[in-house]
Formats: C-alpha cells, sequence, structure tokens
C-alpha cells in the first residue's frame, strides 16, 4: 500500500494560498487539483514530490514510496536530445546500457511511432513534449504520480490517449493531476481537491459531481453568512435602543445590557467569513459593434504550410455576424494556419479569394501569445502599446490578476498562466469586434476559461475558435467546421469528431 499524507499544510507567499490542509491518498485513489492561477497548485505537488516545502504543516510519504512529478516544461538542457534518449536520461547512469529496454516500453505505451522516436526534442511538437515528460518519469516505475496540467499543447487524439492511459496503466497506484481541462478532470479522476485560502475542500467524486456538491457548501455558507449579518444588525438596533432609554432613565441595568448586545454583535461578525471566490483576475471582452451581416467571405481558396505545401481547400464559407465558428481537425491539418490566414487578411494583406468587411476590427491570441515583448514589463508594454495612462494602466492589470509588483517583471519571468491573461487584456484593449482565438485557454484557470465563455456569449461576438477544450468547445459553439480529406466541411455538432478521435484512441 502506498500513501501520502498531509498534515495541516499551508502555504503562504504574500498571502496565504491555503491552510490547515488535512488528506490522505493511496492506492487507485485518482485526485484532481482544483485551484486557480497562481493558487499553489504546483509547490504543493513539488513538496510532495519531495523537491519543495511549503510554509508550515507536514508530508508523510510511506516508507519507500518512489514518487514521480510531471513538470509542465521540458528542462532546457534536454531540448537538443532525441525522444528516445530524453526518456533515456532519466534512469540512473548505471542502469542506462542494461535497461534500456525499457524506454522502448513506455513509448511503446504511448504509441511513439519509430521516426519520431529520432527525431529531435526541439523539432517536435508541444504535445509530443508533454509526452515525453510523462515518459521520463514513468520509465522510473513510480509508486505514486504528480501530473501538473499534463494536457496543455496535448491535441485531442494525444488528450484522449492521455485518458486512457491514466486509467490503465497508472489506475492501481495514488494520482493527483493538477488541471484546468474540465472534462479530462471528470474522465481520468474519482476524487477533488479544490485549494482554498482557508478551508480547501476534499470530496470522493470527480470534478463535476464535486463541483455540484462544493456550490451547495458555498450556498449554505452564503445563507447562514446573510442570516449572521442580519443578526448582528438586529442586536446593533436593539443595543442602540436600550443605550438611548437607560440614558434618558438612568438606568444602569439597561446600559449594562446593551453593552452586553454589542459585544454579542461583534463576536458573530468577527465569526462572519466572507464566502469564497476564485480571484485569479477578471477576464473581460467587448464588442465594439458593426452593421454588416456578413464580416468575412471565403471562396475557392488553399490553405498550405508556409513552404507552400497544400493542407486543405474551402470551396465556400460565409462568416456571418455573432457567429461562433469552431474550427476541428486532427493536429497538422492547417487549423493554425487558417487563423493566420485570416488574419493577415484583415490587417490588410492581399489575399485572393478572402473578403472581409471593412467594418472588421479583429482581435487575435495564438496558442503562445508570441505578441507579446519577451523583454518589456506588463506595465510598460499596455501604458505604451495602448496609450493608457500609468495610473489606468496598473489598474488594468492589478483587474486582470497582476499584483503591483509583478508587472514591472520581463513578460518572460511571467507564468503561462499569466502571460494568457495579458494577451487577453492586450485583445480587448484593441476594442475588436471578431475575434481569432487559437486554444485560447492553454494554461487559463477554470473560473477565467467560465468567465471568457461568458464575456462572449454576453457580448453576441463574432468569433472564430480552435480549441482541444471539449467543455469549452461545447459551452461556445454556434457552428463546427471540420478539416475532413483535405476540405472544409459545416458538421452538425462536435460530437462526432469527439467520438471519432476517442474510437482511434480506445
Amino acid at each position: 500500500m502506498g500513501s501520502i499524507s498531509l498534515r495541516n499544510a499551508g502555504l503562504v507567499a504574500t498571502e496565504t494560498l491555503f491552510s490547515n490542509l488535512n488528506f490522505v491518498i493511496g492506492d487507485g485513489d485518482r485526485v484532481g487539483l482544483v485551484a486557480g492561477n497562481g493558487r499553489g497548485k504546483t509547490t504543493l505537488l513539488k513538496a510532495m514530490a519531495g523537491q519543495g516545502e511549503l510554509t508550515s504543516g507536514d508530508i508523510v510519504r510511506s516508507r519507500g514510496l518512489q514518487v514521480g512529478y510531471v513538470e509542465q516544461d521540458m528542462p532546457a538542457e534536454s531540448m537538443g536530445l532525441t525522444l528516445y534518449e530524453a526518456v533515456l536520461e532519466a534512469l540512473p547512469v548505471a542502469e542506462r546500457e542494461t535497461d534500456s529496454w525499457r524506454v522502448d516500453v513506455v513509448l511503446d505505451e504511448f504509441q511513439a511511432p519509430e521516426a519520431m522516436r529520432h527525431r529531435k526534442l526541439n523539432e517536435l511538437s508541444g504535445g509530443w513534449q508533454r509526452i515525453a515528460l510523462i515518459a521520463r518519469c514513468w520509465v522510473l516505475q513510480p509508486d505514486a504520480l504528480l501530473l501538473d496540467e499534463p494536457t496543455n499543447h496535448l491535441d485531442l487524439g494525444k488528450l484522449v490517449q492521455l485518458e486512457n492511459w491514466i486509467n490503465e496503466a497508472a489506475r492501481y497506484i495514488p494520482v493527483i493531476i493538477a488541471s484546468h481541462d474540465r472534462q479530462f478532470l471528470d474522465a481520468t479522476t474519482n476524487r477533488t481537491l479544490f485549494l482554498r485560502p482557508d478551508a480547501s475542500h476534499y470530496f470522493a467524486l470527480p470534478y463535476s459531481k464535486a463541483r455540484l456538491a462544493l456550490a451547495e457548501i458555498d450556498e449554505a455558507a452564503e445563507a447562514k453568512r446573510e442570516r449572521d449579518l442580519k443578526e448582528v444588525s438586529r442586536l446593533r438596533k436593539q443595543a442602540s435602543k436600550l443605550t438611548n432609554i437607560g440614558i434618558n432613565s438612568g438606568s444602569d441595568l439597561l446600559v449594562v445590557k446593551s453593552k452586553y448586545l454589542r459585544e454579542r454583535a461583534e463576536k458573530i461578525e468577527t465569526a462572519v467569513h466572507a464566502v469564497h471566490k476564485e480571484r485569479s483576475g477578471e477576464i473581460r471582452l467587448g464588442n465594439s459593434g458593426a452593421q454588416a451581416r456578413v464580416m468575412v467571405a471565403v471562396e475557392d481558396v488553399e490553405v498550405t504550410t508556409p513552404a507552400g505545401d497544400r493542407l486543405f481547400r474551402i470551396d465556400k464559407l460565409h462568416i456571418f455576424q455573432g457567429d461562433r465558428l469552431v474550427i476541428m481537425g486532427r493536429n497538422g491539418t492547417g487549423k493554425s494556419q487558417f487563423m493566420g490566414l485570416l488574419h493577415r487578411a484583415m490587417n490588410g494583406s492581399e489575399t485572393p479569394g478572402i473578403r472581409i468587411s471593412p467594418q472588421v476590427v479583429p482581435g487575435y491570441v495564438d496558442q503562445a501569445m508570441s505578441f507579446l515583448p519577451d523583454k518589456r514589463s506588463p506595465l510598460d508594454y499596455i501604458t505604451s502599446a495602448f496609450d493608457e495612462g500609468d495610473q489606468r494602466s496598473k489598474s488594468l492589470l492589478a483587474a486582470a490578476g497582476f499584483q503591483l509588483e509583478k508587472q514591472d517583471r520581463p513578460i518572460s519571468q511571467l507564468s503561462f498562466g499569466q502571460r494568457a491573461r495579458l494577451g487577453l487584456l492586450a485583445m480587448r484593449l484593441l476594442q475588436p469586434n471578431f475575434y481569432l482565438l487559437d486554444e485560447p485557454t492553454n494554461h487559463v484557470d477554470i473560473a477565467g476559461q467560465e468567465r471568457l465563455e461568458e464575456e462572449i456569449l454576453a457580448h453576441g461576438a463574432t468569433c472564430i475558435l480552435v480549441s482541444h477544450d471539449r467543455s469549452f468547445v461545447r459551452g461556445l459553439g454556434s457552428r463546427f467546421l471540420m478539416i475532413d480529406g483535405r476540405r472544409l466541411r459545416e458538421v452538425e455538432s462536435p460530437e462526432g469528431f469527439f467520438a471519432e478521435m476517442a474510437g482511434e484512441m480506445g
């Protein structure tokens, strides 16, 4: 039996991220770890792996338990290795020659093609780099597995493959998964831990069911809070009334009773806790509006690679104001190339076969937020790029989740979640009426994803979306386009594509 126990565990940075955390994870427990960006998930995982420390409390691992921790990024010094070499590197030097067969076994589990194994990591997609990280951990045959954002950069096929692998290969050991992908959590976990500053909540339920249970607790807490505050108000009014009567009548007893009521009110008020709200930074969009009915018209267009190789053809496509188009297809079929082509056309590049309404004001974010200037600070970027005053820029950044001390750091030093929020803030300040969103929820926490979805729906924004997040696609899409057989065709829903990918990887 392997287990990891936390006793009164807490973490304080500039503020309390979590405290008095007590739970035990044992064999067969697959725990979804849920919290906003920057709320302590990575630090907790590292501490559980023995690679870091918390501010308070104890972490106890079973005697001899080998914990495997899969971090978010491949070490820079390993990027020049081939996929095979990167996994082999994880083995102790003395075992690399005799146990190299284990590398092939693990890569077979992840269905890595033979040719792929001998390509350098810096030549592979982010998805394959993610698989390499997991394989490096798994080749050591850990007794427990900690996964930090394992779905980032995975296409839908790899995502389903990872779900199946966790449910099969890792089903008998303790597993903790920090993720913002709601459906992935539902598919892979049987327990959920919501990290909170005061009282974290642990449920023996997968994410969606745990979320409902948590909502009931929060609703009950809010109802109690309102009752307590009403009682505080009633006691103070009564105390004030008794004080006036006591003074006018000269009754010391009424004055004493009044003091007692005030003390009671203060005691109740001190015990009142505000209901927890995720405070990872607001996401706000807008829609500057347009009168045109057809925003984009595409006819007889070939989408190609930068080298000119054909990816797929569009016979005819009209995008109407208010459409929320989702582009689906396997990795490498040309989704991002299509988004880039539209973006260039919207910015005035002459593109035969694509007509853009003069009223279109585009807002574009790519997967890597590559338009952000790495060497500049968020404050310098927002102030100069959008002609916002210094104080206004600081307020905008604070509202987006950037504390003052982080506003002057180089963008290159920000976490991926912070970069995503900065990119979305920059897009909002452009005041677009047409959004091009290429994997916009990569690294954005669940509260942020839901807020982004709500904003797009509330403002009736026209958008084209590429995303492997099935919950986000289902919640947002109004039209669905699929790249199939080197052609773009419209389908009724995304479910056929989702089922097809799940069937192939099952």
